[in-house]
C-alpha cells in the first residue's frame, strides 16, 4: 500500500519535486531559445517551483506571426506568447488574448515605463506586460568625425545643425557618407512625431498634412543637399550596416546596433545621442519597439500562467536580461542601473535608448497602427519616401499618391 501511495503521490507531482502545472511558453525562435530558457532555468522556474509550477519555452521558427494566430484558431497556443507591437491591436481585438487587469494589481502593473504598458493597453484594460523594448538613437562615428574635423551630433542639435554636421562630414570625406538614408517609415517616422503628428487623427484618418510634410520634405533632402546617400545606393539594407562598413559616419538604430558593432567593427569608437529636435516645435520624436507577454484567453492555466508571467517581468528577470546585454529593462526603476551608468560607448548606448522612451524622448509612439497591418499601413508612404528620394517623384505628387493609397486602406 505505501507503494501505491507514493506513486499516487508522484503522478500528482507531490513531495517529489515534480511540477504539478505546467506553463507553456511560446515566442521566437533563433537565439531566443536558448536565451529564455536559460532565464527558466536560472531565474522563473526556482521562482515558481514552490508553487508546484515549472514553465516551459517553445521558439517557433520562420514567420512567428502566422504561426502564432494558426495555433490560436486550433487551441494549441501555449499559456503565455510573444506578441510583438506592430500586430498586437488586431489580436487583442479578437478576443483570443486575456485581459491582464485581474492578475496584476495598479501598484504591480504601475511599475514599468508607462510608454510601453500604455502600447499593450487596447479598450481601457492590459493585453500584455512589455518583456524589454528599443527606441531609436544616433550613433556616430567619432573617428569619422574627428578625421573631417565636424562637432560630433549632441541631444541640443536641431534638424538643421544635424544636418549642416551630416553635410560637412560627407563633403570632406568624400567617400563617406553623412547618413545612410532609408526609405522606412520605422525611421522617418520618428521625425514626423517631432512636429506634433499621428498617424491617425481624432476622426481615426491618417492625413499626410502640412506637419507631416515638413518632415518628409527635410528627411528627402537629405540626399538631394548632400548630407546623406540612399542605402541601397551604398549596398546596405539599414543604417547600421553603413556604420559598421564605414560607409556612412552615422546611423539611426536602437540598441541592437550594440551587438553588431562589437562584431562587425569591435575597435570603432562611435557615441550615442538623442534624435535631433524640430527646430519648429523643439520636440523629438521616437518610436518604441517592444514585444509583450501576453496570457492565451483559452489557457486552462490562468493562474500558474499569471504566476509565471510575474516571475518573467521581476526584477530579478529583467536583471538577468541586462546584464547579459541582451535587451533593454521595462521596469521604470532599472533606469537606475549601474549598467546603464557605465562611461563606456556600450552605456551610453543603452542610457539614451532607454530615455528615448521617457519625456526626453519627446513625442515618443508605439510602433503600431491600430486595427491595421503596419506593413500595408506604412507601405505607401515607404513608396513614397523611395520615389522622392531615387528623384522620381516631387514631394507634393508623392505625398498625394501615398494619401491616395492610404485612403483605400483606412476607411
Amino acid at each position: 500500500m505505501k507503494k501505491l501511495w507514493l506513486a499516487a503521490l508522484a503522478v500528482a507531482g507531490l513531495g517529489t519535486g515534480l511540477a504539478q502545472t505546467v506553463v507553456k511558453l511560446q515566442g521566437f525562435g533563433g537565439n531566443d531559445t536558448a536565451i529564455i530558457s536559460s532565464l527558466l532555468k536560472e531565474v522563473v522556474n526556482p521562482a515558481v517551483e514552490k508553487d508546484g509550477i515549472r514553465a516551459e519555452y517553445q521558439g517557433i521558427e520562420g514567420d512567428y506571426k502566422a504561426a502564432l494566430l494558426n495555433a490560436l484558431a486550433a487551441g494549441t497556443a501555449g499559456d503565455l506568447f510573444y506578441v510583438d507591437i506592430f500586430w498586437s491591436e488586431p489580436v487583442f481585438a479578437s478576443g483570443k488574448v486575456e485581459p491582464l487587469n485581474a492578475y496584476f494589481t495598479q501598484k504591480e502593473l504601475g511599475v514599468f515605463v508607462p510608454s510601453l504598458l500604455n502600447a499593450f493597453s487596447f479598450k481601457g484594460k492590459i493585453y500584455g506586460l512589455p518583456k524589454d523594448f528599443n527606441t531609436l538613437a544616433v550613433q556616430f562615428n567619432k573617428d569619422l568625425f574627428d578625421e573631417a574635423g565636424v562637432k560630433y551630433p549632441n541631444q541640443a542639435d536641431t534638424w538643421d545643425t544635424f544636418k549642416a554636421k551630416l553635410k560637412e562630414v560627407q563633403t570632406k570625406l568624400k567617400d563617406v557618407a553623412g547618413l545612410c538614408v532609408v526609405a522606412d517609415f520605422a525611421r522617418f517616422g520618428a521625425f514626423a512625431y517631432a512636429t506634433g503628428w499621428k498617424p491617425f487623427n481624432a476622426q481615426g484618418k491618417t492625413v499626410l498634412d502640412a506637419n507631416f510634410k515638413r518632415a518628409f520634405q527635410w528627411y528627402t533632402s537629405l540626399v538631394k543637399d548632400g548630407a546623406g546617400r540612399y542605402a541601397q545606393d551604398l549596398g546596405a539594407g539599414w543604417t547600421g550596416q553603413c556604420i559598421g562598413e564605414e560607409k556612412a559616419a552615422v546611423s539611426i538604430e536602437g540598441a541592437w546596433i550594440g551587438g553588431f558593432l562589437k562584431d562587425k567593427a569591435p575597435n570603432m569608437k562611435f557615441g550615442t545621442t538623442f534624435l535631433p529636435l524640430d527646430p519648429v516645435t523643439k520636440q523629438r520624436g521616437n518610436f518604441v519597439y517592444t514585444v509583450s507577454w501576453s496570457m492565451n484567453a483559452a489557457s486552462k492555466n490562468k493562474q500558474a500562467a499569471a504566476k509565471v508571467l510575474k516571475a518573467l517581468t521581476s526584477p530579478e528577470a529583467q536583471n538577468w536580461i541586462l546584464t547579459r546585454g541582451l535587451a533593454l529593462p521595462s521596469r521604470s526603476a532599472l533606469a537606475s542601473s549601474p549598467i546603464f551608468q557605465r562611461a563606456d560607448k556600450t552605456g551610453e548606448l543603452n542610457r539614451v535608448v532607454f530615455n528615448g522612451s521617457t519625456k526626453q524622448g519627446g513625442n515618443v509612439l508605439p510602433f503600431k497602427f491600430g486595427a491595421y497591418d503596419g506593413g500595408d499601413w506604412m507601405r505607401p508612404i515607404n513608396e513614397a519616401l523611395q520615389a522622392v528620394i531615387t528623384g522620381k517623384k516631387s514631394v507634393d505628387q508623392a505625398i498625394a499618391d501615398a494619401q491616395a493609397e492610404i485612403n483605400k486602406l483606412v476607411k
